[in-house]
């Protein structure tokens, strides 16, 4: 877990220094739709952004700053099978992860895809660009990021409310009076009382996640 928390954590530093890029993003995916010809259609897909890079980009700038959006899918494609492998997940984690891969797609459609509140990515665009041509691809990042630290939280949730359980468990069974025939001491029913408790709001944690 601390390993796919420390490589999303790289991922969104990389994503911050792309983000505010995010103009020559733009201006990048304008010249190659120009050279390719493709000025009426949206940049619905990665793959598409893919295509211009390989074969209609003819400036270093250009070719950085498509290369780094392309490079920042792959990492988060890579970081979702190391989640897979990390977390044997429930039905939210691995709804979280199915929606990922999807984004991820090279060839899923993102055309009507939009971050909202509190990613601006969208409001950066201008009317136009924002309503026909670049809100999906660029919403696609900011998306599956929100979307993975809500995997980590869930699953971070998850753990600490197993490991109170197996805590509680260890502490009734060394608690005084708590094997059969042992007579209650002072304070062992105030002892119960709370791990009951503690026991309860561990129950409800779990039961919440499913």
């Amino acid at each position: 877990m601390n390993e796919v928390v420390e490589t999303l954590r790289k991922i969104e530093e990389k994503y911050k220094l792309f983000q505010q890029q995010q103009f020559t993003f733009i201006r990048a995916l304008e010249r190659t739709r120009e050279e390719a010809h493709d000025m009426i259609r949206p940049v619905s897909s990665i793959v598409q952004v893919q295509c211009y890079k390989d074969h209609h980009c003819y400036n270093s700038t250009d070719r950085r700053i498509l290369n780094m959006f392309i490079s920042i899918c792959n990492e988060l494609r890579c970081l979702c099978q190391r989640m897979e492998t990390v977390h044997a997940g429930d039905s939210v984690t691995k709804g979280l992860l199915e929606k990922c891969k999807v984004l991820l797609n090279d060839s899923n459609d993102l055309t009507a895809l939009r971050a909202k509140y509190p990613h601006g990515v969208v409001n950066y665009l201008s009317l136009e660009e924002a309503r026909h041509r670049y809100g999906g691809v660029v919403s696609v990042l900011p998306i599956v990021l929100d979307s993975m630290r809500e995997w980590v939280t869930h699953s971070k949730r998850r753990h600490n409310a197993r490991s109170a359980s197996m805590k509680i468990h260890v502490w009734e069974r060394k608690s005084p009076g708590s094997h059969q025939g042992t007579p209650p001491v002072k304070g062992s029913k105030l002892l119960h009382r709370l791990l009951s408790t503690f026991k309860h709001l561990a129950d409800l944690i779990h039961c919440n996640e499913h």
